[in-house]
């Protein structure tokens, strides 16, 4: 599943290896630990990544 998204880091991950990265799809967003890229990936849709975002503003 995971080989074929295109993952990027979050802009507020730290240079020390703290990193969250995401890949999107049109109907759901991944989500893992850059430390990990070979372990299971959270999948959340869409509407989900973007209510638990307005919650964080």
């Amino acid at each position: 599943m995971s080989t074929d998204l295109h993952w990027f880091k979050s802009s507020y991950s730290s240079d020390q290896g703290e990193c969250v990265e995401a890949a999107t799809r049109p109907a759901t967003i991944h989500i893992r630990d850059s430390k990990q890229p070979h372990a299971p990936a959270l999948t959340v849709t869409a509407p989900a990544w973007t209510a638990f975002l307005a919650t964080l503003r």
